[in-house]
């Protein structure tokens, strides 16, 4: 929401131009999303209170990517803004400032669809959680520190079988291709059965990679929980999560950002996500409308609603 209303602000006042969202990934202004991006973690930092992770933010101006936090310093200007620094000063401050963070192309393989689930089981607070963990890993350095490299592996064991998968994609597509549609209607004790040949076998390992390294994150995550006292991965979310990881076609499921209550997600293979939005439906959680979205920050051109707008007033006859 944040990057929606500056993006929207600074495209309306001129200050920057923003993509159509019909436009070629590569006609991507990077200078005009670079001062959105600026403008909207500051933004966000000074409407919460503290630094986040601005993962949120930057994947809402750039689209899906690998990403690594810039230092909480480059904001400090702002931060400090109203014990009496001006307005244009703080904003010439933030725009000069060294914005050190890591952005890398990163999106899941073709075929594979992200869903997030709203189980509706009341929410988590981010800020609580977070300052426990801090808090373990001060009490707990040496042991803290294990766990955190652990789950540090983790992730980038999921990142490298998603990128390996996507090369096979692009490599030996008709094979990559009939194995997501196959695996799509079988659990993942079936998926290894599918290997007929050398390519597709690579494939299915590769899937299978992805899904193993998805469990031992959420293993670690559950460790840092208990240890922590806080439920990052509370019993309700695990139970649901394990369900979910039975279905047919569901290659992966986890609990998002700093975990709690708030939400699932899981990624699926083809066309199976219709049947786990609907398993979700039998049990009360919601499969909310957004999807993994390489683009970022558009204009957008072909706002659905405003068709059925357009549509509905031209049925009005005024006699």
């Amino acid at each position: 929401m944040t990057t929606a209303v500056v993006a929207a602000l600074l495209h309306y006042l001129g200050v920057v131009k923003l993509p159509s969202s019909m436009d070629n990934q590569e006609k991507k202004n990077n200078a005009d999303l670079d001062v959105v991006h600026m403008i909207a973690q500051t933004a966000h930092c000074i409407a919460q209170g503290k630094v986040g992770s601005g993962f949120d933010v930057s994947s809402a101006v750039y689209g899906s990517q690998r990403y690594v936090r810039f230092s909480p310093e480059v904001i400090s200007s702002a931060q400090v803004a109203a014990k009496g620094a001006s307005l244009p000063e703080v904003i010439t401050d933030i725009l000069k400032g060294n914005w050190d963070h890591e952005r890398t192309d990163f999106s899941l393989p073709p075929l594979m669809t992200l869903l997030l689930g709203e189980p509706g089981t009341g929410g988590s607070s981010t800020t609580s959680m977070v300052g426990a963990v801090k808090k373990w890993q001060k009490s707990e350095p040496q042991k803290s520190l294990g766990t955190w490299k652990k789950l540090s592996e983790a992730n980038a064991e999921l990142e490298r079988q998603l990128n390996l998968l996507s090369r096979l994609a692009e490599e030996q597509w008709d094979a990559y291709k009939c194995v997501i549609y196959n695996c799509s209607r079988l659990k993942s004790d079936k998926w290894i059965e599918q290997a007929s040949e050398p390519s597709k076998e690579e494939v299915i390992k590769a899937l299978l990679g992805a899904r193993d390294a998805m469990l031992s994150i959420r293993y670690h995550m559950r460790q840092m929980g208990e240890a922590a006292g806080v439920p990052i991965e509370p019993e309700s979310q695990t139970r649901l999560l394990d369900a979910t990881l039975n279905l047919e076609g569901v290659l992966l499921c986890g609990v998002p950002g700093a975990g709690g209550f708030d939400a699932i997600f899981a990624v699926t293979l083809g066309d199976s996500s219709n049947n786990l939005m609907k398993v979700w439906s039998s049990q009360n959680v919601l499969a909310l409308l957004v999807r993994e979205d390489p683009r970022g920050v558009s204009v957008e051109t072909s706002d659905p609603r405003a068709n059925e707008i357009t549509s509905a007033v031209s049925l009005v006859h005024i006699e």
